[in-house]
């Protein structure tokens, strides 16, 4: 059995030894990978868009229209988050061998675009559900089942348009 990162921490390293090998099973799922990037991405996007909301935006009122700003800075912020971790371990394998994963050129750039143009439908999803959903609810909440929701369309896209297998030349 493979041991884990945490096996040395005296109260979770038994146990963690034991899942370990159900997650590292888990995450040969290219939309498990997919999943665990979204998280970090809704991290992100959740600390941006309560930091926006709550403090650096507070001037602006009506709050609604405080949240159209805050929203639109955090849904940036996690797509940039969310498209650097997707081209370095989502669909790394699925890119040129001579083409870096991430780098300052045309075609990392060229890769950015379209991952933002496929994601768009997602981010149209999560945009207008939140906003939806606030009336209805705390905003926060709101946001999070909107990501979810969206997360579907996100993969689908980028799985098919921006990182789909190309054929050998």
């Amino acid at each position: 059995m493979q041991a884990s990162p945490f096996s040395h921490w005296p109260l979770i390293g038994p146990l963690a030894d034991r899942l370990w090998p159900l997650v590292m099973w888990f995450l040969r799922w290219r939309y498990a990978r997919f999943a665990v990037v979204g998280a970090s991405g809704t991290v992100v996007n959740m600390l941006v868009l309560y930091l926006l909301q709550e403090w650096l935006l507070r001037g602006i009122e009506p709050a609604q229209q405080r949240l159209y700003l805050s929203l639109a800075g955090a849904i940036a912020l996690a797509t940039v988050n969310n498209f650097c971790w997707n081209s370095w371990w989502t669909w790394s394998d699925r890119l040129a061998a001579d083409q870096a994963v991430l780098a300052l050129d045309r075609a990392t750039a060229t890769r950015f675009v379209t991952y933002a143009l496929a994601s768009w439908l997602g981010i149209g999803i999560q945009y207008g559900l939140t906003l939806w959903l606030s009336g209805h609810m705390y905003y926060l909440l709101a946001n999070l089942i909107a990501i979810v929701v969206a997360s579907i369309s996100n993969f689908v896209a980028n799985d098919r348009w921006t990182f789909r297998r190309r054929p050998p030349p």
